[in-house]
């Protein structure tokens, strides 16, 4: 079980950051498309106007065809235009037919409004062509008219849009980024934190029943059976450090799976509890029943630890006198499952998934980790499953194992 995400949290990371540009270059690249498209589309606004001037310049009936053009063109234009002479001089006069759209201080001097006009129409052409309206005479043609026009406000908008939508996606990333980061040092802290408080509770148990069977050996010593009893307790809580000196040296590698049989693995790990049940002070039953003859790939050092720990949790949760520890091994289909079922406090609804997670615990001094490592163990190493099946507060609950047959 790895402690951190490593590669893959940069991987994660490196990915968010490439889909993000690829959604900005996206936008970027649809909104100055459709900028583009209308930009064209006001140019054959602007042209239409231009080829109108041109008709009616070389038509018989220009003031009927004027009016049309004044009302139904020139009118609904919301962008920028100035029209000139060839030349490029405003008419200040005809400034309500000529300049659109263009707002000017009209208190300005004739100088100074020639000269804001001189600017705003360099500014425009820089952008825009001038589109000029021509009048044909025999075999002369004359520039009557240029038209200088400029992006409506709507272009103006929606190019700066992408940019303003960049900007506010970067800064999304980099505060999420710092979010994410301050997330996964803070996790790690506590997995840190947690592996050490679970290395010392896990070496605390045999270490304390050890300095318990010591105490007996001098109170003993003298009793040759009771000795050799205290004796074959002292070599199992010897080979229990063995075991989770051997649990720790497997996190961060793949443990070799063998098959074995179910119900001898909690066999095992019953009987140990049930000899220093005891020295906890509670009286709770501890019992297997089932399929006794079962067999499934397992680590069994590691199958043990996850069984210990929903024993020692539900040892936890019994708060009365009358404890029962239920573990029923059963067959369905190609999988075994296992049900470890206590009659202690129960676990409320909304924290069921909570309990899985690194560094959440309902006790005063639990860290919060034993749960954690037993989904890593059964669902990473031994591809199976591990959930609260049921739980009823004040009744009690059933964690549930699914494992694969061998």
């Amino acid at each position: 079980m790895k402690m951190s995400g490593g590669p893959a949290s940069v991987n994660i990371k490196i990915s968010l950051l490439i889909i993000a540009f690829a959604i900005g270059g996206g936008t970027l690249f649809y909104t100055n498309n459709l900028v583009s498209r209308l930009q064209e589309k006001e140019k054959q606004y602007v042209q239409f106007f231009a080829n109108g001037l041109e008709y009616v310049a070389n038509s018989s009936q220009s003031d009927g065809d004027i009016t049309f053009l004044f009302e139904n063109i020139i009118k609904p234009i919301d962008f920028p235009m100035i029209l000139t002479n060839a030349n490029d001089e405003v008419n200040l006069s005809g400034a309500s037919t000529e300049i659109r759209n263009i707002r000017y201080d009209s208190t300005l001097s004739e100088t100074e409004l020639k000269m804001f006009f001189a600017n705003k129409i360099r500014e425009m052409d820089e952008v825009q062509s001038p589109i000029l309206v021509k009048y044909i005479e025999g075999i002369d043609t004359i520039v009557l008219t240029k038209i200088h026009y400029g992006d409506s406000e709507l272009i103006n908008q929606l190019k700066f849009y992408p940019f303003i939508q960049i900007l506010i996606v970067a800064i999304f990333i980099i505060i999420g980024y710092i979010g994410f980061s301050q997330i996964k040092k803070s996790e790690q802290s506590n997995i840190w934190v947690g592996m050490a408080k679970e290395t010392a509770h896990q070496f605390g148990t045999p270490i304390s029943s050890l300095m318990g069977w010591l105490e007996i050996l001098r109170m003993n010593y003298r009793d040759p059976d009771k000795v050799l009893d205290t004796a074959d307790e002292i070599e199992s809580d010897v080979e229990k450090l063995n075991k989770i000196t051997y649990r720790f040296s497997k996190i961060g590698s793949k443990p070799e799976l063998k098959s074995e049989n179910i119900y001898d693995n909690l066999l095992k790990v019953t009987e140990y509890f049930k000899r220093r049940l005891p020295q906890t002070g509670k009286s709770v039953e501890l019992s297997i029943n089932g399929d006794y003859n079962l067999v499934g790939k397992i680590n069994a050092p590691l199958f043990e630890w996850v069984i210990e720990n929903l024993i020692k949790n539900a040892l936890d949760a019994i708060d009365h006198s009358n404890g029962k520890i239920t573990i029923s091994i059963k067959e369905n289909k190609n999988n075994i499952e296992i049900e470890i079922f206590d009659n202690g406090k129960g676990i409320d609804i909304k924290r069921r998934k909570d309990v899985f997670r690194p560094g959440y615990s309902t006790k005063r001094r639990g860290w919060g980790l034993g749960l954690s490592l037993s989904k890593r163990i059964i669902e990473e190493y031994h591809n199976g499953k591990i959930f609260v099946k049921s739980s009823i507060i004040g009744e009690g609950t059933i964690f549930k194992i699914v494992l694969a047959k061998s």
